[in-house]
């Protein structure tokens, strides 16, 4: 009877140990990280690259006013097939997407390494410059969506052009009316810049 007492306690003690020694198992509620949306993940990667091209200066304001119009609309299809289809895309959608965002894709990179770029110099160009960064922390924080960059670039287009067709009008210099007049407009800007980064609009990722 002793060494059956002796034998059980040591079996006992031995699994005590075994189990001690084991590493601990994760809680169940632990779950990996849903994986990320591709469609998504390229999206954010477009608005990345257009993003760096405008604060560069490699892309124009009507460059990018293009590929922002192009990508807006490039998401209402996505917003619209999703919505037909029970929030998902069937394979010929995604397909069909992933063509228009190689085209994209494809812009981009041309307008980025063409001839045309973004310059900008004195006080006007200064704030110029000032505006195109501040749509481009925009686009890349997702704070604006690519419309409201579209209509944020077409408008900056528009005062690049007035300063251009001014500056020719006066020996390549602005009169101090001309100056005012287009420190209004930029204000215009501003405010409209502003409030598109801060509304309740957000890029989707």
């Amino acid at each position: 009877m002793k060494a059956i007492f002796t034998i059980l306690a040591t079996a006992t003690l031995a699994a005590s140990f075994a189990l001690a020694q084991s590493p601990a198992t994760p809680p169940a509620s632990a779950t990996p990280p849903a994986p990320r949306n591709p469609i998504g993940s390229r999206r954010e990667n477009q608005q990345d690259r257009i993003a760096n091209g405008v604060q560069s200066g490699q892309l124009t304001a009507g460059e990018t006013k293009n590929l922002e119009s192009r990508e807006a609309n490039l998401n209402r299809e996505i917003h619209s097939d999703r919505s037909a289809d029970g929030g998902k895309l069937t394979a010929g959608e995604r397909q069909q997407v992933n063509r228009q965002q190689n085209n994209l894709s494809h812009s981009i990179y041309n307008d980025k390494h063409n001839a045309a770029q973004q310059h900008f110099s004195g006080q006007v160009g200064a704030r110029q410059e000032n505006q195109q960064d501040r749509i481009a922390q925009g686009i890349r924080s997702g704070q604006m969506t690519a419309g409201e960059a579209a209509r944020a670039e077409n408008r900056q287009q528009g005062i690049n052009q007035q300063i251009h067709a001014d500056r020719a009008a006066n020996g390549g210099k602005l009169s101090g009316q001309q100056r005012a007049r287009i420190n209004q407009r930029q204000n215009g800007a501003s405010r409209q810049i502003y409030n598109q980064k801060h509304n309740a609009q957000h890029q989707a990722h």
